[in-house]
C-alpha cells in the first residue's frame, strides 16, 4: 500500500554564492552547461528532511535513515516541491523544481539506532596546508579529519532561515538540524584540499542521536572510494559525524565529483 502525503515547497536559495566553491556562482556554474549557480546538494536534502520530520518528529532525528541523490541542479529563487510517498511503513521522497526532477530518495524510522563505535574511526585532524587538489588528496583507504564547526546562537537560527526550514521542534527543542550533518561531509572535502568547482551528487544517512543547538561538529573519515566515470572524478567517503569529539550522531555515506570532466581534462 501506498499513499501520497502533503508536497512541502520551498523558495529555493543559494547559501554558497560567494563560497570558494565556484558551481555555486553563476557565471562559472554556465560555464559547466547549467543555467545558472547551483543550490548546494545539502540544502536540498535539508529541504528533503522536512517531511520525514513532519512524520516521526524527535524520532526520526534520533535514530532515523535517509537517503538522498541528486540528479538535476535546483537553482536560487526557483521553487522546489519535495514530494512524499508513503511506501512500505517508509517514504519515497522526490523534489522536482521548473519542471524536472532534480533529487530522489527515501526515509525510514529503524526500530533503534544501530551501534557505531568511535574506536572504529579513526580520529584525523584536516591537513595543515591545503594543496591543489589531485587523486593522492582522497587516496583510498585514507583517514581524513574536518576543522571543527559549531552553529550556535544566530548562525543556528540564520541556518533555519537560509534552508527556509518551518518546521518549529529545533527552536522549540534547541535541537540541530540533520542538514548540517552532510555540510560536515563537504567539509571533509573542502578542509583537506583546494578544490575546483565541485559537485556533491549523494548522501546515505543513518542518524544515531538528535544534534544539540551550538554541537561542536566534525568527521571521521575514510575514503572509500576513489575513480572516473564518464569523465568526471568521483570521491566517496564512509564517516561518523561527531559531536564534541564524543558523541557519533549520525554514519554517513557521501558521494561528490570533486573534479567534473571539464576541469579534470584542463
Amino acid at each position: 500500500m501506498s499513499s501520497r502525503i502533503e508536497p512541502y515547497r520551498v523558495s529555493a536559495y543559494n547559501t554558497s554564492k560567494h563560497s570558494e566553491n565556484k558551481i555555486h556562482d553563476d557565471a562559472v556554474a554556465r560555464r559547466f552547461g547549467f543555467s545558472g549557480g547551483l543550490v548546494p546538494g545539502v540544502d536540498v536534502m535539508a529541504y528533503m528532511m522536512h517531511l520525514p520530520v513532519a512524520k516521526w518528529g524527535r524520532a526520526f532525528l534520533e535514530r532515523g535513515l535517509i537517503e538522498a541523490r541528486l540528479v538535476k541542479p535546483v537553482y536560487d529563487g526557483e521553487i522546489a516541491e519535495v514530494r512524499g510517498e508513503e511506501r512500505d511503513g517508509g517514504l519515497a521522497i522526490e523534489v522536482e523544481s521548473r519542471g524536472q526532477l532534480c533529487a530522489t530518495g527515501t526515509a525510514s524510522l529503524p526500530a533503534a539506532a544501530p551501534v557505531f563505535s568511535l574506536s572504529d574511526y579513526i580520529e584525523t585532524a584536516a591537513v595543515d596546508e591545503r594543496r591543489p587538489v589531485d587523486a593522492a588528496s582522497y587516496q583510498l583507504g585514507k583517514w581524513l579529519g574536518a576543522v571543527p564547526r559549531s552553529w550556535a546562537g544566530e548562525a543556528a537560527k540564520q541556518y533555519l532561515a537560509d534552508i527556509r526550514e518551518t518546521e518549529t521542534i529545533y527552536a522549540r527543542e534547541g535541537l540541530g538540524h540533520p542538514g548540517l550533518l552532510p555540510r560536515v561531509m563537504n567539509k571533509v572535502l573542502v578542509d583537506n584540499a583546494i578544490l575546483g568547482p565541485w559537485i556533491h551528487v549523494g548522501t546515505r544517512m543513518q542518524l544515531l542521536a538528535a544534534a544539540r543547538s551550538g554541537d561542536e561538529l566534525t568527521a571521521r573519515a575514510k575514503v572509500t572510494g576513489n575513480y572516473v566515470k564518464k569523465g568526471h572524478r568521483f570521491v566517496e567517503l564512509d564517516a561518523l559525524v561527531v559531536a564534541n569529539g564524543r558523541t557519533p550522531l549520525a554514519h554517513c555515506q557521501h558521494i561528490a565529483i570533486y573534479q567534473p570532466r571539464e576541469q579534470a581534462a584542463a
